[in-house]
């Protein structure tokens, strides 16, 4: 059992006599669903239920290992080729561990492992640095990616109160620019790019708070869902429909919520 018999069970799911719908799947097809089952582990590993991430890593493992066995009948690489490759690169970017480099912080660790990529892998004529982050990750991590590894050039703020100082501005240009709100789409579309701006920001806030944006943002969504759910237990107890409750109650229920769930 284990990782050879994963591989088997997918060569008979996509074999002559296997399922149809393994069958016609491509690698376009199963990255798209490698990509839900990764959000669903991330919901597990946010539970705190080990069964449930075991669970869910189980998922995520079988379609990795499924685009792998697309690539092997392509005739490509198989999963000892990417086992390899992994092996020689994690041993290379780690020259503190397996070479005679030494390190003094984590910060330091960062810093090399970002120079032994772009040794790997020289720019080409007119490239940029920022070519290599991904252009479909999620909008609030490619913005920490992006300015964490435009600030490697140098290309950053002395420290964390220049940051504040220019969400205050961009802050004070979303300001002006509801106060002469349209509604045309011209001013909509700046409307969203000064949105933009304060959001973006705000995640150079966070990088210097040694803060992920996407995590911190899930967290307070999942803590305002939570309280939500709670306020709609309360409205439902009571008997009555919460579009019918009074935005006084509304806030005296929220309030319940919010001691209860902290």
């Amino acid at each position: 059992m284990g990782i050879d018999a994963i591989i088997g069970l997918i060569e008979t799911l996509r074999g002559e006599n296997g399922c149809p719908w393994d069958r016609k799947q491509t690698p376009r097809t199963i990255v798209a669903y490698l990509l839900e089952e990764v959000y669903e582990l991330i919901d597990a590993v946010e539970s705190g239920n080990p069964a449930d991430v075991c669970e869910e890593l189980g998922d995520v493992l079988f379609h990795i290992l499924f685009l792998v066995s697309l690539y092997r009948e392509m005739g490509r690489f198989d999963i000892q080729d990417v086992s390899d490759l992994n092996l020689e690169k994690m041993t290379r970017r780690h020259p503190h561990v397996f070479g005679d480099d030494r390190v003094d912080s984590v910060d330091e660790v960062r810093d090399r492992w970002q120079k032994i990529k772009m040794k790997e892998k020289p720019l080409a004529p007119a490239a940029s640095i920022l070519d290599s982050v991904p252009s479909n990750l999620p909008a609030l991590m490619r913005a920490h990616r992006i300015s964490d590894r435009a600030a490697k050039t140098g290309f950053d703020w002395d420290d964390i109160s220049g940051v504040m100082q220019k969400v205050e501005e961009e802050w004070a240009e979303l300001k002006t620019a509801l106060s002469r709100q349209d509604g045309t789409p011209q001013h909509q579309n700046h409307l969203a790019l000064e949105f933009g701006d304060v959001l973006f920001t705000l995640v150079n806030v966070a990088r210097f708070a040694r803060i992920h944006p996407e995590s911190a943002l899930r967290g307070s969504t999942k803590k305002f869902e939570n309280r939500f759910k709670y306020m709609e237990q309360l409205i439902e107890k009571s008997r009555k429909d919460i579009g019918s409750v009074s935005q006084k109650k509304m806030d005296a229920l929220w309030a319940a919520a919010k001691s209860k769930i902290g």
